[in-house]
């Protein structure tokens, strides 16, 4: 399926299913003592665990305890229209497999079985995500969590961070393709605007997934959470983007203001023959790497520039 078709599916309305997409083929490497396999391929990944929402990805919420290595339980919050399970199942196992403490959450659906999660007002899925993370300190005795987030899920966390005290719960926050200033869909919220059925658009979406016109460019839920700034001492932020992001427009709106606690990377800054796209991203080897680096900055693994092409694999 091509780039463009892709788009299309995603703009019914404005943003649709994702269901479809390409998988990539090229794996990160755990440590020697890895159990888990590591998926690098959201076409296959993603339709085995849409189907199974309520199932943790591999390698999370099975009762783990942090180590020295890694005291932070790591929490993984899925985007829009996706679930804990079809976004995470090569990020979860990885995270396992190099000694992480993983939990993963559902936040945002209508129901907590449905498939499609992360629909729902954002400053409410904040206050999910809030219960979630004092569970998680409850269980495991751990002072602070790191987050990894994806698209809406880490945009969202920063709701959490700013608003419902979870700068003294939260250590880091890694976004991958985060929709931090909000998007234009491709253009789609523009020409919406020219034609004049953008507020009818939106005030249907606002009634069904309300988190979908919230994450538009000006809305009024991104200007009241990034005024005053978009981010608070004492939480570190990465976010990982990539030029080939066709949800999140123009990429550069993933990217938080530059500050001290701040590290915005580019994918193809590291590998120009990466064609990761939006909905690829958690499964993309380099993606992954530069998330186990932001977790672990002292201990570096190495990014290895394999190039991503949109050809079927494992």
């Amino acid at each position: 399926m091509t780039r463009r078709s892709r788009l299309l599916v995603l703009a019914i309305p404005l943003v649709a299913a994702l269901a479809v997409g390409v998988p990539v083929v090229s794996r990160v490497e755990a440590n020697a003592a890895a159990a888990l396999p590591v998926s690098n391929s959201f076409a296959n990944s993603f339709p085995a665990g849409f189907g199974q929402p309520t199932v943790p990805p591999p390698g999370a919420n099975n009762g783990c305890k942090p180590n020295a290595a890694h005291p932070n339980p790591v929490i993984l919050v899925h985007g829009t229209l996706e679930n804990m399970n079809d976004n995470w199942r090569g990020a979860s196992p990885l995270l396992a497999n190099n000694g992480y403490c993983v939990f993963a959450l559902n936040y945002g659906g209508n129901a907590p079985t449905d498939s499609v999660q992360g629909i729902g007002e954002i400053g409410a899925s904040a206050a999910q995500l809030s219960t979630f993370v004092n569970q998680v300190l409850a269980a495991t005795g751990a002072a602070k969590v790191d987050i990894v987030g994806h698209s809406q899920g880490g945009l969202m966390p920063r709701a959490y961070i700013k608003n419902l005290g979870g700068a003294a719960k939260v250590g880091k926050l890694v976004g991958i393709t985060p929709s931090n200033n909000g998007t234009t869909l491709s253009g789609l919220t523009t020409l919406g605007q020219q034609l004049g059925v953008l507020a009818q658009v939106n005030q249907l979406l606002t009634g069904v997934a309300p988190a979908l016109p919230e994450q538009e460019i000006g809305s009024p839920f991104l200007t009241a959470l990034n005024a005053g700034g978009e981010t608070v001492p004492g939480v570190t932020y990465t976010v990982i983007a990539t030029n080939n992001d066709e949800v999140v427009t123009p990429f550069q709106n993933s990217f938080l203001p530059a500050a001290a606690n701040v590290t915005n990377i580019t994918v193809q800054n590291q590998c120009a023959q990466d064609m990761t796209d939006h909905l690829e991203a958690p499964y993309d080897p380099i993606t992954l790497t530069d998330m186990l680096n932001a977790l672990d900055p002292a201990h570096p693994q190495p990014v290895k520039c394999v190039p991503v092409r949109p050809v079927l694999g494992p």
